[in-house]
């Protein structure tokens, strides 16, 4: 699943009492001030305080998960859209700080997974006999992320993350598909849940987002389930499943018997059998190539710079975002010279629109460390969210930074979606889709990229490519998601009824944030040009010449004159009815500019 919150797997009460004899009890705290080292394998970062020789083997884990799926899915791409930072903590007590919290206290884990739109982190216990399995269960998410464009149910991609999650690798060979002995004994002791109830399991379901036994049951199923499928070579017969579910709306009890030959009754026999045999194949394969951690670059780190990416670990997490403020402040108090400190500070008012504050960390953090992709993507991001996205902003400057952000990382998607963005506002559109493609082949799960490049399609006169993407949309499991992909459709239907037979239609964007949609609008006015983007307050509206109307809008010290080719067909944002008797109320304007004061109304939404 595409996370934007703190990701985890947790056994706990359960799996503790079940395996109080394989719990290892976590280490003591070294005496002495931990000294911190960065490895830098070709592709992954790992800082650590656990010793070198320890940081090697992190990454040298990393680089052999990573190898291991591109050999066994001879199509897949194996870089990750958003940069991935691994954090190995020497002992449990240190990994505790960065830790969720439940009921206020640290969670007990070995290893998590922690997502952002900017950036991801992987933290392990290098004190915990294997720290491996839970974030490699995640990791494994983030290669289907960047390889599958349509999300599916929880059972299989939870089971396709466990069935790679065990993957081991020594100086031979490397072996694929183990199950862990704790799922037999979870579901051999406790229990399962019949398979269609298993299949009825949604990201929204008590059952996936509870961390009690459903949920431990659920994870070990859906990972059996996995195994079952490729034991008995029914991985086609998955998409059969999911052809007849989704798109011909069969029931879950039909889809089973269409996909698989067997009732749920018969599908439900089958996997307990399996599981109570104890048997399953694994697949083992020669040791990737050419992986060794004796090729990888290490440099020692200073506290302030280890504190730093802690301080950011915590800017990314919901239980511990205040204190990150603090900690960077204090890692600029002792280096004030900190690039990373600066670029979070930077990022923390960003977030919290004091952009005057942003500037002047992210100007700091360009000083101090002009090489970093993400400070360059910030500030195009801090400059387009000051103009409110809209034809006001420094297009050039934006452009310039957004360009460097590529150049130093050309796997950054939101680099490109951005980047599409401005090329949008430039009226540059065939540069745009190029971004944007570029954008969602990168992170081909980000809705929120395919929903912009409906718009750009739009802006750019293919109206067929725009509902083609929208009809897929509205499958989302996302509700959010589905309803938004829902309206714009119709929106797009409602303006070809209106235009049908009058000249070709174009269509404006609007831009909410760094991953929002693009919305669609309406249908350009006569003026040409490029689109801008204008809020303001509506102070009246001149219905004296109809169909056409006249927006006055005060906007600062500025107030426009708006024109509405056509209130009777103006497709509205936030309202259903054009009135002739608006005033005093909040609007948000796509246009273009016919006057230095005057403009062609290309949208209006009523906030």
């Amino acid at each position: 699943m595409r996370l934007f919150v703190t990701s985890f797997r947790l056994r706990l009460g359960l799996l503790a009492t079940l395996l109080v004899l394989l719990v290892a009890n976590p280490s003591d705290l070294q005496a002495g001030e931990p000294e911190w080292v960065g490895i830098q394998s070709p592709n992954f970062s790992v800082i650590t305080d656990s010793g070198e020789k320890r940081g090697r083997e992190a990454a040298m884990r990393f680089e052999q998960m990573r190898a291991v799926f591109g050999t066994l899915m001879t199509q897949a791409k194996i870089t990750l859209p958003v940069p991935l930072q691994i954090v190995a903590f020497r002992n449990t007590k240190e990994l505790r700080q960065v830790a969720p919290l439940f009921h206020g206290k640290p969670t007990q884990v070995a290893g998590l997974f922690q997502a952002g739109g900017d950036r991801s982190f992987i933290m392990l216990d290098m004190s915990d006999e294997n720290p491996w399995t839970v974030v490699f269960h995640e990791y494994a998410h983030q290669l289907m992320n960047a390889n599958l464009k349509d999300a599916y149910d929880p059972w299989f991609e939870e089971g396709f993350a466990e069935y790679f999650s065990s993957i081991e690798v020594d100086g031979k060979q490397a072996q694929v598909g183990r199950v862990p002995h704790e799922d037999y004994l979870i579901l051999q002791q406790v229990g399962m849940m019949k398979v269609a109830d298993l299949f009825k399991v949604q990201h929204y379901s008590e059952t996936y987002n509870d961390n009690g036994s459903n949920r431990t049951i659920f994870y070990a199923e859906a990972g059996m389930l996995l195994h079952y499928i490729y034991d008995h070579q029914l991985l086609p017969r998955v998409a059969v499943y999911f052809e007849a579910r989704y798109n011909k709306h069969a029931s879950i009890e039909d889809a089973m018997q269409q996909a698989f030959a067997l009732t749920p009754a018969q599908f439900d026999k089958a996997l307990r059998e399996y599981v109570q045999s104890g048997r399953y194949r694994y697949y083992a394969i020669p040791a990737p190539a050419k992986i060794s951690e004796k090729t990888y670059t290490s440099r020692a780190l200073s506290k302030s710079d280890a504190n730093a990416v802690i301080a950011d670990i915590h800017l990314h997490s919901p239980d511990h975002h205040e204190q990150a403020v603090t900690e960077f402040q204090e890692v600029l108090t002792a280096d004030p010279n900190n690039a990373a400190a600066c670029r979070g500070l930077g990022y923390f008012y960003m977030e919290r629109q004091d952009y005057s504050q942003a500037a002047e960390y992210f100007k700091r953090a360009s000083q101090f460390d002009s090489k970093d992709p993400r400070v360059h993507y910030y500030n195009a991001l801090l400059m387009a969210r000051q103009s409110g996205f809209s034809g006001t902003a420094d297009l050039p400057s934006l452009t310039r930074e957004l360009e460097t952000s590529i150049s130093l990382d050309p796997n950054f998607a939101d680099s490109y979606a951005l980047l599409a963005f401005a090329q949008t506002t430039f009226g540059e559109l065939d540069k745009a889709l190029e971004a944007m493609r570029k954008a969602i082949e990168l992170d081909p799960r980000n809705e929120e990229y395919r929903l912009n490049i409906v718009s750009i399609y739009l802006a750019n006169r293919q109206p067929e490519k725009a509902k083609s993407v929208l009809e897929s949309l509205r499958n989302s499991s996302n509700p959010a998601i589905a309803t938004r992909a829902s309206g714009m459709l119709d929106q797009v239907r409602s303006a070809e009824q209106v235009t049908q037979g009058a000249a070709p239609n174009s269509f404006s964007l609007q831009r909410r944030g760094p991953q929002e949609a693009l919305e669609v609008m309406t249908q350009a006015p006569v003026s040409s040009g490029p689109t801008k983007f204008l809020r303001g307050t509506l102070t009246g509206v001149d219905c004296g010449n109809p169909p056409q109307a006249v927006l006055t809008i005060a906007a600062g010290a500025t107030t426009w004159k708006m024109k509405v080719r056509d209130k009777d067909h103006v497709i509205l944002i936030g309202t259903d009815v054009f009135s002739c008797s608006w005033v005093k109320t909040k609007v948000a304007v796509n246009y273009r500019e016919d006057s230095q004061t005057q403009g062609s109304v290309v949208s209006l939404e009523i906030q």
